[in-house]
């Protein structure tokens, strides 16, 4: 069972009656061409899940730009993608795992855990030489349950401002130099800054164990822990964060999913600039 990352090879070794492939791909800028890319060319028996429709939802939990759908939505899109509880699951985009960490916490946070990212993505299953398909493909509906690991999650309510909290965005967006998608610039005061690329190498493969536990120590002074909160600008980013630490075999934090796109929403609510710690 792979519970963190799968190479491109592995995966093309895999029996694919035992797995289910979901391509991830999407754009901030274009919400649709991801699944143009997708029908263009895709991984052989991957289904396409868009961020926007099936990874985001009516806001219950959170109000940011990307709210995380309710339980029993969620289910339901797991079922029409074709996922079985106990079934391997594996992701992937072409954001350096960016967006598929997204699924991969989805479902990790259902109870899931047979869910891993490609390591390296579209870019390393093209890399490869590897198989490749094209058209839209749809699975077969599954009946998928799980219940919320409510403890994985945390509401604005819950958020406790301060230095358990890791910010994933660009260094930039954290120092309130720039602000390309939100209403403010900035971050919520206390956080550090562990910018999610901090866990790529230079080909966009995610660093070995050693190198995260390093690379998170580097920014944030310290190793992450349960009690760390990873948010970013809507929830997305900082998943991968998310899957870092538990791939550098640390504790499993939580996830602030509405992240600073609902923190900035209320002008009321402070925004600190430049660094923090």
């Amino acid at each position: 069972m792979y519970t963190t990352l799968i190479k491109a090879q592995e995966l093309a070794a895999a029996a694919p009656d035992r797995i289910r492939i979901v391509d991830c791909r999407s754009s901030l800028q274009d919400p649709a061409a991801g699944r143009r890319e997708y029908v263009a060319a895709h991984i052989p028996g991957a289904v396409y899940a868009s961020l926007d429709e099936d990874l985001s939802g009516a806001p219950v939990s959170d109000h940011g730009r990307h709210p995380l759908p309710a339980p029993d939505t969620l289910c339901a899109t797991f079922g029409r993608l074709g996922i079985g509880n106990g079934m391997q699951v594996v992701a992937y985009d072409d954001a350096n795992g960016m967006i598929a960490a997204r699924l991969w916490w989805m479902l990790r946070y259902l109870g899931h855990t047979a869910v891993a990212v490609l390591d390296g993505g579209w870019a390393a299953w093209r890399a490869a030489g590897l198989p490749q398909a094209t058209g839209e493909e749809v699975a077969a509906t599954a009946t998928f349950t799980g219940s919320a690991r409510r403890d994985r999650l945390v509401t604005l309510a819950e958020l406790v401002a301060g230095p358990e909290l890791v910010d994933a965005r660009d260094p930039r967006r954290y120092r309130g130099e720039t602000e390309p998608l939100d209403p403010r610039a900035g971050h919520i005061p206390g956080a550090r800054n562990h910018c999610f690329a901090n866990n790529l190498d230079a080909l966009g493969n995610f660093h070995d164990p050693a190198t995260l536990r390093r690379a998170f120590t580097a920014t944030l002074g310290k190793l992450p822990t349960s009690t760390t909160v990873h948010y970013c600008g809507s929830g997305v980013s900082a998943c991968h964060n998310v899957l870092a630490q538990v791939h550098a075999g640390l504790e499993e934090p939580r996830l602030y999913c509405g992240s600073w796109s609902e923190w900035c929403a209320n002008p009321e609510r402070p925004a600190a600039v430049g660094e923090d710690g």
